[in-house]
């Protein structure tokens, strides 16, 4: 479960505007987690990212939205919002990136800590409470960050940005 929590986290940093200090911990986790796409991205990343482009691909008028809003086309922006501001509350998350909560990376940074949340509680015989994270992170899963999943991807095939592609 440590390993799912890690992929997620490394996404996140992934889909974040590009830091030293993301970078950094890109280059540590790559090196931990277990799927070949996200090794390959955490590789690139730091010789690739940078913020210009990072603006340019997700920024107005840019090939690939990054937040859920820009892929939902029943939900208004205030519901979307609300949902996930209560999915955070309720689980005493408080997003570590300045981005909107709807933007992938925060999406990607609460589904890590779920995880991370599930193994703890494994960890100490709390099988109920690993219950809990793992059927809310497949709750968010399913009803906020898929929508952004397969529209991002497509668009990031053809941003120009391998590492993004890749995560």
């Amino acid at each position: 479960m440590l390993f799912r929590s890690a992929e997620w986290r490394l996404i996140e940093l992934l889909f974040a505007c590009p830091s030293p200090s993301n970078l950094e911990q890109i280059r540590a986790l790559g090196a931990e987690v277990q799927d070949e796409d996200l090794k390959r991205a955490a590789l690139q990343a730091p010789t690739e990212a940078n913020e210009g482009d990072y603006h340019s691909i997700f920024g107005p008028g840019g090939p690939a939205p990054a937040r859920e809003a820009s892929y939902q086309s029943t939900l208004q922006l205030g519901q979307i919002m609300s949902e996930i501001k209560a999915y955070h509350e309720a689980f005493a998350y408080e997003p570590s990136a300045a981005e909107p909560i709807d933007h992938v990376s925060v999406e990607a940074g609460f589904l890590g800590y779920l995880r991370l949340k599930q193994a703890y509680a494994l960890s100490r015989g709390a099988d109920e409470d690993a219950e809990v994270a793992a059927q809310a992170a497949a709750e968010f899963l399913r009803v906020h960050l898929c929508h952004i999943a397969e529209p991002l991807s497509a668009a990031l095939d053809w941003s120009g940005s391998s590492y993004l592609a890749l995560a």
